[in-house]
């Protein structure tokens, strides 16, 4: 079976269509989603709604997270700096009521049992939830995470960082930011994972697909949002 996984959309409704054009013919038994699906680009209607017609299974990140204390009447310190508190609070006052009970609906974790294999889906890691997992972080730390997990497959996002590694027979993936990339390239990233029946019959691909980065940086200015988020998305790095 293949399964389509996704992490990190931030709200970037042209980088996850370019994803679901350049996965055109692929036939997914799932579609796996690992939070941060809104804030800092302004698409989150778009995002939620396409994510809930493909039947995905998500799960709520950190900005999500944010997003869903306002909109149950309460406040957060973090982020404080203005030009970065304006991007919640204008995916708040955006969101249509679909997409408010969408996000409403959404747990810190998820688990998928398939034939042979068990999948854990969080957002930083299995014990922290903003823990930072990037490709370059040590094996001993996915080590110590595999001992103690029970599942033999852990999705992750937050780092925006793709990686698979197998370690003491778990098997660890990152897709990359679906929305977000802060490596350098602006493309958008996901994972197409395809498993077997056979024990360890397991392929990750780890791939890109460039977007229409200008639109998204056209209805940020045209919000009245801070410039400096198109720029990012240009360049495909975190300048703030």
């Amino acid at each position: 079976m293949n399964i389509l996984v996704l992490s990190d959309i931030h709200g970037n409704y042209p980088a996850l269509q370019a994803i679901d054009i350049a996965v055109q013919g692929e036939q997914f038994s799932h579609v796996l989603n690992c939070g941060d699906s809104t804030v800092y680009a302004p698409f989150p209607n778009e995002c939620l709604a396409w994510l809930l017609t493909h039947g995905a299974i998500s799960i709520r990140g950190n900005t999500d997270d944010k997003v869903i204390r306002l909109l149950k009447g309460k406040a957060f310190l973090k982020p404080s700096k203005p030009d970065k508190r304006c991007m919640y609070d204008s995916t708040f006052a955006a969101l249509d009521e679909a997409g408010k009970q969408d996000l409403l609906a959404m747990r810190k974790t998820a688990s998928i049992e398939l034939p042979g294999w068990r999948i854990g889906l969080f957002h930083g890691s299995p014990e922290d939830h903003e823990e930072f997992l990037f490709s370059h972080t040590p094996d001993e730390r996915f080590a110590e995470l595999a001992k103690k997990s029970w599942h033999n497959i852990i999705i992750t996002g937050h780092s925006h960082s793709p990686y698979y590694k197998h370690i003491n027979g778990v098997h660890f993936i990152n897709p990359g930011s679906a929305g977000r990339m802060f490596d350098g390239d602006p493309r958008a990233a996901y994972a197409i994972l395809h498993l077997g029946k056979a024990k360890d019959s397991i392929k990750v691909e780890l791939l890109r697909a460039s977007y229409d980065v200008e639109a998204v940086a056209q209805e940020l200015e045209r919000q009245g949002l801070p410039v400096l988020y198109g720029e990012m998305f240009r360049q495909g790095r975190k300048l703030n």
